[in-house]
């Protein structure tokens, strides 16, 4: 079989183009569109705990950081986990998990785990699993430590222009299209 440039770019692109999902809340202004992440995943550039089967946000709950799940960083339990894309994920509760698993793009955190500051930069740097925003229903996770606190950083500017810019660094990092979510 005989491929040409053009195939070949096709190919890649159709492999990597977002697929956009306008969900239905029962109310036409609740509308919105969800952009998913590529399907090629680059389990490489996340932030997560190789010894220990991929764990994500250092075994906290995902969900917990929205309000439905509590709106607050929560440790997850050992005995109530799931895997999901090759990352696992821990939740303080069983309702937990199944909100996760009913929208895993929506409570997983943004590029990879990295704090987001840090990515405006292109820069994977470590995150407080404590120290975070969830803003037009996505979490963001912050540096907390001894250099300072990025969050604090990161609300001083303007929050559309810093996710843009660590969106396009993150794809640049790991080929991933970040998922975004917009309301008109």
């Amino acid at each position: 079989m005989k491929c040409t440039a053009s195939v070949l770019v096709a190919s890649v692109l159709a492999l990597t183009t977002p697929i956009t999902l306008a969900q239905d809340r029962g109310d036409s202004s609740a509308m919105s569109t969800i952009v998913e992440p590529s399907p090629v995943r680059a389990i490489e550039h996340y932030d997560l705990e190789k010894k220990k089967d991929n764990l994500a946000i250092e075994g906290y709950d995902p969900v917990a950081y929205f309000k439905e799940g509590g709106g607050k960083a929560t440790k997850g339990k050992k005995s109530i986990s799931t895997t999901y894309k090759q990352v696992t994920y821990t939740f303080a509760s069983e309702e937990n998990r199944k909100l996760f698993l009913a929208n895993p793009a929506k409570y997983e955190p943004a590029y990879g785990g990295w704090c987001a500051w840090a990515m405006t930069s292109g820069d994977k740097t470590e995150i407080d699993p404590k120290t975070y925003i969830v803003k037009n229903d996505r979490l963001y996770l912050f540096y907390n430590g001894f250099f300072g606190n990025t969050k604090k950083d990161w609300e001083k500017g303007d929050h559309d222009a810093l996710s843009t810019e660590a969106d396009r660094a993150w794809m640049g990092i790991s080929g991933e299209s970040p998922r975004v979510v917009s309301k008109p």
